[in-house]
């Protein structure tokens, strides 16, 4: 079988579509750290003077690469996984956060350094990469939505608005132009609700089996 990446924007429900394709395909699911990660709740609700003085921008880096380099290490040992978001992502938030000035250059480069000598540790496993990656991609307003559905109270103070349209804004071109691990699957969130809808759910899991299949065919 495959290892498969689950990516894009906040909100747009990556982790029940990681359950989705777990349950469908008989894979393992390795879960984004979150209700576990004692830095998300403050980078969320700092103030400006609190992230210039703690840095929790870069801390959450850290140690978001640090599990997602984990996970990624204990899915491509056994071939057949699926990951809620990865370590591949994981720059793209970092350079965001570069470009708002929460992360310094410096901060950054030692970043990318790290990041770069994991993937590089990589290189050594037996399966080096994921075989596929899904894309959700949805409209801002659908991201607003289901951001506001999902209920997490950090994440729902409304000056964190720009810092969601920034993300958004950028993400295609990361995933278009930065992202080289594996082939990509788009799945458009705008039309398509896996949890309230049995055929939509269906539908997601077809489409991933037969772009597996195809992938494995061309192998």
């Amino acid at each position: 079988m495959a290892v498969i990446v689950v990516g894009g924007m906040i909100g747009l429900g990556k982790t029940s579509v990681a359950d989705l394709l777990g349950k469908s395909l008989g894979s393992d699911v390795f879960y984004e750290s979150v209700d576990e990660n004692p830095i998300l709740p403050l980078f969320y609700t700092a103030t400006p003077e609190e992230i210039e003085q703690k840095r929790y921008p870069y801390l959450l880096q850290l140690y978001f690469l640090d599990t997602r380099f984990k996970a990624i290490k204990q899915a491509l040992l056994h071939r057949h996984n699926v990951l809620d978001r990865s370590i591949y992502e994981d720059w793209y938030f970092a350079k965001v956060n570069r470009e708002l000035g929460r992360i310094s250059d410096l901060e950054f480069a030692i970043y990318e350094n790290l990041a770069n000598n994991m993937l590089e540790e990589l290189e050594e496993l037996p399966k080096k990469a994921p075989d596929l990656m899904i894309y959700l991609k949805g409209s801002f307003d659908t991201v607003m939505r289901r951001i506001g559905l999902r209920g997490r109270s950090f994440e729902q103070d409304p000056a964190l608005i720009d810092y969601y349209r920034i993300l958004w804004g950028g993400y295609d071109d990361w995933v278009m132009n930065h992202y080289h691990a594996s082939q990509v699957l788009i799945i458009d969130m705008d039309n398509t609700d896996i949890v309230s809808s049995l055929d939509d759910a269906a539908r997601v899991t077809a489409q991933v089996k037969d772009k597996l299949l195809t992938i494995q065919g061309a192998c």
